[in-house]
């Protein structure tokens, strides 16, 4: 008898809470339909792109393709808070991928450290400066050219959200915004010289027509920045992007084929 009664309590338990007897496939179904509700998709296009590889510093040498990374830079450009951070689910390739060689003035070094350190101490900024034209050099770069996607992704909370914040208020932050034009900086192509026009797609909007031929559309385009895990030391994390019918889908930061 008390057997029987245990195994009722836990029947009962299911029809009261049936959230906690969820299938793990049934939990990321939900999780799956919450994340659509709060997506958003953003059209960004531009003359010019540098998404550099991480091996090729000095001379730049960009990706095939604008990297998650790059894309969630972009979306904290039209609206950044700390309370939430947006995560990448698709980018729409819309045109076909062209590289230009081209030579850019940059520095050969920066500020260092320790001068920074003791203007701080010193209280004066007297001293802290660079000599553009002493230190200039001109650098060559392997840029995209003439490039445009869509960004499809959704946000989620962090630690420093307040009680009172939900992810819906901040996608209709970032939706009015959008729409408007407007940014918290201006969102640009890896390098702040490309400037990155942008526009919102409502819910319901086709995406705009692609300029893909069919052997374009797909292809293995390697091992490619996802993102940087700045809770544990700066730590950079790739993933084996592949492009099927212009489409690029982004595993989660913390997805077994994502490797640090």
């Amino acid at each position: 008898m008390q057997k029987l009664q245990i195994y009722k309590n836990i029947i009962q338990s299911a029809v009261n809470f049936p959230n906690v007897f969820k299938t793990s496939s049934e939990t990321a179904l939900s999780n799956q339909k919450e994340n659509q509700m709060n997506q958003i998709r953003l059209h960004i296009w531009g003359d010019y792109a540098c998404f550099t590889r991480p091996e090729m510093k000095v001379e730049r040498v960009s990706y095939d393709v604008i990297t998650p990374s790059a894309a969630r830079g972009i979306l904290a450009a039209v609206h950044w808070k700390p309370a939430i951070r947006w995560v990448i689910d698709k980018i729409y390739v819309l045109k076909p991928i062209q590289f230009e060689s081209v030579r850019r003035n940059e520095l050969g070094g920066k500020i260092s450290a320790g001068k920074v350190s003791g203007a701080m101490k010193r209280k004066s900024v007297a001293d802290l400066y660079t000599l553009i034209e002493d230190d200039r050099q001109q650098r060559a770069a392997t840029v995209l050219k003439d490039v445009a996607y869509v960004i499809e992704a959704h946000a989620v909370l962090t630690a420093k959200a307040g009680a009172d914040e939900t992810v819906t208020k901040h996608i209709e932050m970032f939706k009015r915004r959008a729409k408007k034009g407007q940014c918290f900086q201006q969102p640009c192509w890896g390098v702040r010289e490309f400037p990155a026009d942008f526009a919102l797609i409502d819910e319901g909007e086709p995406l705009p027509p692609s300029a893909l031929s069919e052997s374009e559309a797909s292809r293995d385009l390697g091992w490619m920045l996802h993102d940087i895990d700045f809770d544990h030391g700066n730590t950079p994390h790739f993933f084996r992007a592949q492009m099927k019918d212009g489409v690029i889908d982004v595993p989660p930061f913390y997805a077994e084929e994502v490797k640090a």
